[in-house]
């Protein structure tokens, strides 16, 4: 049924007041009434046909309310049980016709999450400014002679050629077609061209859009030829995650069952992209649906699709979900590259991949035209070679668009040149401190066999040596800062349950995917573990929609919480992973994600098998990295002292070498 069909509002006005007052009879209305209970008595066939009529359904039954209440923590009486049972019919029956409904995608929810504590002042509006940036930066060892009479062929240019402007930064690219020494055109072709080559061996690409950018670019050039300047992106190839529409293209969502989806508009931050004069020369990979790094249908299945790699070490999976956006920009085949983040989605390739990730605070970049995941989590950054390559896309795409609710009117007014030392810096102490061996999960005795008990010890100690020795490095970066000037203060995170709240995003997810499920077309999808989004999903349907407003009311004390932990800080340094991640995700914190090393050759090996053929370790020869935080809309400061350190580390020249 589509949504210009009539609905019954009086009659379930009508239903939903005899529900209540049969759940408030049995002593559970209003407060402990679950989805679960819905769930039981729908979910097993949903996943089958999704039949959409009450009467298709079995009647529900004492035995199904109490299995759900068991699933929901809830004691009932049989006496309870009996009297619930037509409310629950009638609350089935509501469900349904909710689902008739056309809900895609792009449909939000009413609600709007805003990510400042109740009692505290929230941004205010500023009127948009230019990022300040340095001196221009020298492009003397960027070799060009003969590039423009080759036209940017693979015959015409040596590899070391090629690479010096494949890798140069947005500032260095900016500089070089500004003094003429390479027009807009001759390096879309370059990074076409490193696209296809590299595409075989990484995966990372899902759509070229090969006429846009080549039209984008002859209008570049015909823009710098008459003195026109649109400002630092102006002319530089960019890959776009492939969760953002762009007209005339396919936006497929990294997912099977999605390869012919495309929408009549432009994503905001596509848009805003065109007007900085970008040009967008390919849609990227991500992990369907925003999981992992694994897109297309599934593997053996003989069509298009595979794993994302790392090109540091091919042999690795990308990490994701923005996979592609990652392993393009780090292995040279665009100027800079937009990703999306929920939970690591930013963080997580950037680290693998060793790029420098910008993952915005919530509420800053309008996901207009961006898959939907989880509308209070999702957030859209740049993911590029530098903390100034960042800074100035986050610039050209934030600020309200008047259609996302939650973009709040916040100023990103960053200034690189200015003084870093004034800044209050935190790091978080205990996850800086050294390694020890994590306990063991709880298993009763004799459950696991001797050769079991063998295995699980040999992973906990080889997992002790990883983290052991990417220890040294985030050691270092603090000695690095300290060496800087920078007073570092020792701060730990609030001591609250963050993982306990991450239903939220369990059953955001189930409900923008809901048709997904109930039509069985999840079926599809390349993952098909139990930690894939088919079997999450499906799971999700059993949260109790009382126990999701519980966690979101316990999200305020969270929120408020972060909130006195960064009153003290402009900037708060940590690892990459652990608690920070899911309490900054969660509670809206932006954090800039920089490479702060390479593993040495003395590094754990990497050490794929079959039983994970995908390891998050890398081994010798690949990136780690370190993340700076900051509060809410305090992007800029963060941006800063990465920035600096940065500069500082030495890390930035570097880059993987392919074959």
């Amino acid at each position: 049924m589509r949504s210009n069909q009539a609905y019954d509002s009086e009659r379930l006005d009508a239903t939903r007041r005899r529900f209540l007052a049969v759940s408030a009879a049995a002593g559970v209305g209003g407060t402990l009434f679950p989805g679960a209970l819905l769930a039981l008595a729908t979910g097993s066939a949903s996943a089958q046909s999704g039949p959409r009529d009450p009467q298709a359904w079995p009647a529900v039954t004492a035995e199904m309310i109490e299995s759900a209440a068991a699933i929901a923590a809830v004691k009932l009486t049989p006496a309870q049980i009996k009297m619930m049972l037509d409310g629950v019919t009638e609350q089935r029956s509501m469900a349904l016709q909710v689902r008739k409904l056309d809900l895609p995608n792009r449909i939000a929810p009413t609600a709007v999450f805003n990510p400042v504590p109740a009692g505290t002042s929230g941004p205010r509006s500023a009127a948009a400014r230019p990022v300040v940036v340095g001196p221009a930066p020298s492009v003397a060892g960027i070799l060009v002679a003969g590039i423009l009479a080759a036209g940017i062929s693979a015959a015409g240019i040596s590899t070391s050629e090629e690479e010096k402007i494949a890798f140069a930064t947005v500032r260095q690219l900016g500089e070089l077609l500004r003094l003429r020494k390479l027009s807009s055109v001759e390096l879309t072709r370059l990074y076409l061209g490193r696209l296809k080559r590299y595409d075989p061996m990484l995966h990372f690409v899902i759509t070229l859009t090969e006429a846009r950018a080549l039209g984008q670019a002859e209008a570049a050039d015909r823009a710098f030829a008459a003195g026109q300047d649109r400002g630092p992106l102006q002319g530089i190839p960019w890959g776009a995650k492939d969760l953002l529409a762009v007209k005339g293209y396919p936006t497929t969502w990294g997912a099977a069952g999605f390869e012919q989806q495309s929408f009549p508009e432009d994503a905001t931050v596509v848009k805003r992209l065109d007007a900085a004069g970008a040009v967008l020369v390919a849609k990227l990979s991500m992990g369907a649906l925003a999981m992992g790094d694994l897109w297309g249908y599934p593997q053996g299945s003989g069509k298009p699709g595979g794993r994302t790699r790392n090109p540091w070490n091919p042999k690795q999976g990308s990490s994701g979900s923005s996979a592609g956006s990652a392993s393009a920009t780090a292995a040279g085949c665009v100027g800079f590259a937009i990703g999306t983040e929920t939970l690591g989605s930013i963080s997580s390739p950037s680290t693998r991949c060793g790029v420098t990730g910008l993952r915005p605070s919530f509420g800053l970049v309008p996901r207009t035209g961006a898959m939907a995941l989880s509308w209070s989590m999702d957030k859209i950054g740049p993911i590029a070679r530098s903390v100034e390559d960042c800074a100035l896309v986050l610039n050209a795409i934030y600020g309200p668009d008047g259609y996302d609710q939650s973009v709040q009117p916040a100023p990103f007014h960053t200034d690189l040149t200015a003084s870093w030392e004034t800044l209050r810096v935190g790091y978080i102490a205990s996850a800086f401190a050294a390694p020890t061996s994590r306990p063991a999960a709880p298993e009763a005795a004799g459950k696991l066999s001797p050769a079991a008990q063998k295995k699980r010890e040999e992973r906990r100690r080889r997992d002790l040596a990883q983290r052991s020795y990417d220890h040294r490095f985030h050691a270092h970066t603090l000695e690095v800062l300290r060496g800087m000037g920078v007073k570092l203060t020792p701060v730990e995170l609030p001591g609250f349950h963050f993982s306990s709240l991450l239903n939220i995003l369990d059953a955001e997810s189930a409900a923008a995917f809901d048709e997904l499920t109930t039509s069985g077309r999840d079926a599809l999808l390349a993952g098909q573990e139990s930690d894939d989004w088919p079997n999450i999903f499906r799971a999700a349907r059993l949260i109790p929609a009382v126990d999701y407003i519980q966690a979101e009311r316990a999200r305020s004390l969270a929120l408020a919480a972060m909130h006195r932990l960064f009153a003290d800080f402009d900037v708060i340094v940590a690892p990459s992973d652990g608690e920070q991640l899911v309490a900054t995700n969660l509670c809206g914190q932006p954090a800039v994600i920089v490479p702060n090393g390479l593993r040495g050759p003395d590094a754990p090996p990497f050490a794929a098998g079959p039983e994970d053929p995908w390891p998050d370790y890398g081994g010798p020869g690949t990136p780690v990295s370190i993340t700076f935080l900051a509060p809410l809309y305090g992007d800029a400061k963060a941006a800063l002292l990465a920035y600096a350190y940065q500069q500082k580390a030495g890390f930035l020249p570097l880059h993987p070498k392919l074959g």
